[in-house]
């Protein structure tokens, strides 16, 4: 697994699928970089005229709430709705998922276009669906990532998802397949957007790899991996965020399979 894992970061390089990012104004430069780093490349737009079109070019769709507001959820809406129409992946990043109603109530009709993937800490991931026991903790995780594998489960079910629970162990499921990583740092939790790259890693690899669960994980490993041994030489997020780039762009096959702490719960 970890060889495959790696032939598909190396065709992520070669295929530099274009992405098109929906994304929170917080962190779109970061996001850009993490796509760039990896070998993919990013488009961030917003404008309704041109959401249909967009996705035309696009090989897959990033819809992120952190930052809502009614004009940037229609974008959200035509863009979701156009991929679909096109058979090409969307990813779901329920940013801060049960902190308001309003925030609910979007997520509710997101739902309803079916995302082929969703990305979120286990606190969103409960949030969404309605299994939180714990207050969301604006966009961090108040719940460990195995308490939100009912709730992720209930998600695979009933929207025919895929499903990646981020936290201190990665879970990645659907219907038949299930995977847990281990990689990252801790000190990677205070650089915002983090959990922004790693959707948007998610849909680069979706764009060019069928098997989603396959897909989801190669994304992960390749940030977890890159975070943990850029953590190695960092002496603080900021010089963290600079080394995860890096380690994005240059790192070896040799690194990344020494690093990989992978297990394969189903599949």
């Amino acid at each position: 697994m970890k060889d495959l894992l790696w032939k598909n970061i190396a065709h992520l390089k070669r295929q530099s699928p274009l992405v098109h990012n929906i994304t929170n104004y917080v962190v779109m430069n970061n996001t850009a970089n993490a796509l760039l780093a990896a070998g993919a490349s990013p488009i961030m737009a917003h404008a309704h005229a041109e959401m249909e079109d967009m996705m035309k070019i696009c090989q897959a769709l990033v819809v992120n709430i952190g930052t809502l507001d009614e004009y940037w959820v229609t974008s959200m809406k035509k863009a979701a709705t156009q991929a679909n129409q096109l058979q090409k992946p969307w990813v779901l990043d329920p940013v801060g998922a049960g902190a308001t109603p309003y925030r609910n109530e979007t997520l509710a009709d997101l739902l309803k276009l079916r995302p082929t993937i969703i990305r979120g800490n286990a606190s969103e991931i409960m949030a969404l669906a309605n299994h939180n026991t714990t207050p969301t903790k604006g966009v961090d995780s108040s719940a460990e990532s195995n308490e939100a594998v009912a709730a992720a489960k209930f998600l695979v079910d009933n929207y025919q998802t895929t499903v990646c629970i981020s936290g201190e162990t990665d879970i990645i499921l659907n219907q038949e397949k299930e995977i847990h990583l281990s990689n990252g740092n801790a000190l990677m939790a205070k650089i915002t957007g983090m959990g922004c790259s790693a959707t948007a890693l998610v849909a680069a690899f979706a764009a060019i790899i069928s098997d989603k669960v396959e897909a989801v994980s190669s994304a992960m490993a390749l940030l977890g991996v890159a975070g943990e041994l850029a953590a190695r030489e960092s002496k603080g997020p900021g010089s963290l965020q600079l080394n995860i780039l890096d380690k994005l762009h240059n790192i070896t096959k040799a690194e990344f399979i020494a690093t990989l702490k992978i297990e394969i719960k189903r599949g």
